[in-house]
């Protein structure tokens, strides 16, 4: 067995032999490699990989879930903090199965549940209130912090202490409460999200109006209710928020302006400054129209017509008695009744009912108009050192498209404005523009870079001569070397040896014989030559 296990240790000597210095590096760097890889797989593969369970815990709600965890004999890993548990990812799922089903993240807070937890059997009226209380901020506290952009929040509320008795005319009273909000980095509250806010927590407490509310942030900066907010900012918001409408408004006009001519005539030949203010009074008219129908005639819809026609027809009679007027009891000249005349009498009422178009308008007024604007335009001309180089054809169009910008942002404005108003409104004025420092430094910056890349660039060239000019000299020593080692093996013979005292057989050493005779007849030859002469 040892005699095969050194046969192919001389074998493998004589492979590695066969190889270059180079040759064997790679093979032992390639084998390191590929063991270090091996290796570094394996613990990939082989560790535990966890992910994050939770994250921004109570204290309270940290130590139960940790106890869960102890207990079920899962691994977990406890952020610094202590408000991040981490979990093998495999059992993410089933962990948070687990503690919402026991109710262990409870987000610091307990709510309706603390009832459940223990009787009220043996409790105070004053104790049962502070469990209510606490109940009722812990509920608020879930709500709040069900929002995406809540970490958490912390909520307190005052309750009035009822009494039977109140003093006359003294109002009873209400409930006050203070939020404070922990947002989310990268998160901003809008004002609808804050006046929901402000609604859950007016309406889950009894007799707390939404003026007695308080919200702010982890920074102290309060969160104002939009309806009381408006009253409360005063009038230093109100122009913060007129100023910064002008200024919008300023600088779309001069983006609009400087991008559509620098388009035309080159962005660094144009230069726009803008002017502008605006009347943010906001009125409202409300209008009651009454108009026909029937714009032609100038009627109404007929709703109803009621016609009616009354005939009377008598064709008269003999009448007794003697002469009118000269009776004993008659008056004298009266004129009596017509007995021989025939009566015709008719009447007619017609009655129409008219519908009429019953308008009312309330007309809300925009809350901003542009009371004036100006606009100034520097070209710089097409040869700088020219300022005559600019035609007055193309001052003229970049004046007729300033004219334009100024009646359309204008037409709103109930001032009438002539075509000389509005030309006195716009200038454009060609000049030579002056190098500023910083189109100085940035020349000088760009001439910096050049200069060093063309001097890394040398650098580069004469690393690679030196690397040329070296392995050049390297093959020279090594191709001498190659000469003067022929040269010592020419005048040094050496015979081929075969290892006899290892080998106890016949039949190897023949095979040996045998095998050398055709691989290397010549050594074989000169192996004859050295027995004969030994013998």
């Amino acid at each position: 067995m040892n005699e095969n296990l050194l046969q192919y240790w001389n074998r493998l000597k004589q492979y590695w032999n066969q190889f270059s210095k180079t040759q064997r590096f790679t093979l032992i760097a390639t084998v390191i490699l590929i063991i270090l890889t091996v290796g570094i797989i394996s613990y990939n593969f082989s560790k535990t990989e966890y992910a994050l369970a939770y994250t921004n815990l109570q204290p309270s709600d940290a130590a139960a879930i940790k106890g869960y965890l102890d207990g079920a004999k899962v691994p977990y890993q406890l952020s610094d903090d202590g408000k991040s548990i981490g979990v093998p990812r495999s059992q993410v799922a089933s962990v948070k199965l687990a503690v919402e089903s026991q109710g262990l993240n409870k987000t610091g807070n307990v709510g309706y549940g603390a009832f459940s937890q223990s009787g009220t059997f043996g409790t105070t009226d004053r104790e049962f209130d502070v469990k209510y209380i606490n109940a009722v901020q812990g509920e608020l506290q879930q709500l709040i912090n069900s929002n995406n952009a809540i970490a958490s929040s912390k909520v307190l509320i005052s309750m009035p202490k009822e009494t039977v008795f109140l003093p006359k005319g003294q109002a009873p009273e209400k409930a006050t409460a203070s939020v404070m909000l922990e947002v989310k980095p990268g998160y901003q509250l809008d004002q609808a999200k804050v006046d929901t806010m402000y609604n859950l927590v007016s309406h889950s407490v009894k007799g707390l109006p939404v003026e007695n509310i308080t919200i702010s942030d982890q920074n102290g900066d309060p969160l104002e209710y939009s309806k009381v907010g408006a009253k409360a900012t005063g009038s230093a918001s109100l122009a913060r928020d007129h100023f910064e409408i002008n200024n919008q408004f300023r600088n779309d006009v001069q983006r609009n302006v400087q991008q559509m001519l620098g388009a035309i005539l080159g962005r660094d030949k144009v230069i726009v400054s803008v002017f502008s203010t605006m009347n943010f009074d906001q009125s409202s008219s409300t209008s009651n129209l009454v108009t026909a129908p029937n714009q032609v005639d100038q009627t109404g819809l007929e709703i109803s017509i009621q016609e009616i026609q009354k005939n009377y027809t008598s064709d008269g009679g003999a009448a007794n008695g003697g002469v009118p007027g000269t009776g004993a009891t008659d008056v004298p000249g009266y004129q009596g009744a017509n007995n021989g005349g025939k009566t015709t009498s008719e009447e007619l009422q017609r009655t129409v009912n008219r519908e009429v178009n019953r308008i009312t308008q309330e007309v809300v007024a925009t809350p901003y108009l542009v009371k004036d604007l100006t606009i100034n335009v520097g070209l710089e001309p097409p040869d700088p050192a020219d300022p005559n180089s600019l035609t007055p054809d193309t001052i003229n169009a970049v004046r007729g498209i300033l004219v334009n910008i100024v009646r359309a942002a204008l037409a709103d404005n109930k001032v009438a404005i002539t075509d000389e108003d509005l030309l006195k409104k716009v200038t454009v004025f060609p000049h030579t523009f002056a190098k500023t420092n910083d189109s100085q430094g940035l020349a000088s910056n760009t001439a910096l870079l050049y200069g060093g890349l063309g001097g890394l660039a040398l650098a580069l060239l004469g690393v690679g001569a030196f690397w040329m000019m070296r392995r050049r000299r390297k093959a020279q020593e090594e191709a001498e070397e190659a000469a003067l080692l022929e040269e010592s093996e020419a005048a040094k013979v050496e015979f081929p040896t075969i290892d006899i005292d290892n080998v106890t057989n016949e039949n190897q050493v023949r095979k040996q014989l045998e095998q050398l005779a055709k691989r290397k007849p010549e050594e074989f030859v000169n192996l004859l030559r050295t027995w004969l002469v030994d013998e």
